[in-house]
Formats: C-alpha cells, sequence, structure tokens
C-alpha cells in the first residue's frame, strides 16, 4: 500500500463551491491534462477514461463528507484497485484542497507509477485553482 499527496492548494472559492465542483465527476475533465487522456465519459458520480492510450481508469465517487470530503474509489475496469480522497478545509472566502491516494500496489509497480500519479495529482490540483479563478 502507498499513500501519494498532492500539494496543498489555495482555491479561489468558498469551501461549498469547491465541494460542489468536485462532488459532480462531469467535471472532472477539467481538471485532468487534456493531452493525456482519452475516451472520456462521465455521470454525476462516475468518470472512465484512458491515460495516454494505456492503462483505463474508472473513478466511482464513493461517499462524501459535505464541504469537506469527497472519496473516491477505483471501480472495476481499473487495472490498479486505490482510494482517492479529495480533502477541503474552509478558509473563510477561499478553501485549501489536496488529493490523497492510497493505492493497493507491489513495490515494483510503486517504482513505475508513483512519479506519474504524483505529477497527475499536483496537475489536478493546479487545475483546480485554474477553474475557479
Amino acid at each position: 500500500m502507498i499513500t501519494i499527496e498532492s500539494k496543498k492548494v489555495e482555491v479561489n472559492c468558498s469551501a461549498e463551491e469547491c465541494f460542489k465542483f468536485l462532488s459532480d465527476m462531469n467535471n472532472y475533465k477539467q481538471i485532468l491534462p487534456d493531452d493525456k487522456i482519452t475516451d472520456w465519459s462521465s455521470t454525476e458520480t462516475s468518470c472512465f477514461f484512458k491515460i495516454q492510450n494505456t492503462y483505463t481508469l474508472e473513478l466511482l465517487l464513493k461517499n462524501s463528507e459535505p464541504n469537506k470530503k469527497i472519496h473516491i474509489i477505483s471501480g472495476p475496469g481499473s487495472p490498479i484497485k486505490f482510494d482517492l480522497d479529495m480533502v477541503i478545509e474552509d478558509n473563510n472566502n477561499t478553501c485549501n484542497a489536496q488529493l490523497i491516494c492510497e493505492a493497493d500496489i507491489n513495490q515494483f509497480l510503486k517504482l513505475i507509477i508513483e512519479k506519474p500519479l504524483h505529477y497527475l495529482f499536483n496537475h489536478m490540483a493546479d487545475k483546480l485553482v485554474e477553474v475557479k479563478e
């Protein structure tokens, strides 16, 4: 089991607005890297996409704690089993957000995917800031 955390970013909106945005999986296309994602499909509670024409990932909204955390799990179509938490902290008129992923992978696979996943989660955090400006 490994844990990968994005950087913590300050988002220019309320915790409630950030929570509403991240609670709709249709919005995740806006924060994922356009040049690395293909075959996108989504609903309010799930999304499915291919990363650089290699792995197909399915994300499912499992549960949430209003204005604080969104818990996402990998779907049956994902080759890797993981939990992804979108953690939101109220900061008066703004909020802080961070992605925390726990993946059930072996040491060999960790060497291969840890750096790309860290990049991906930091990209998603940065794009969240950009989208909410």
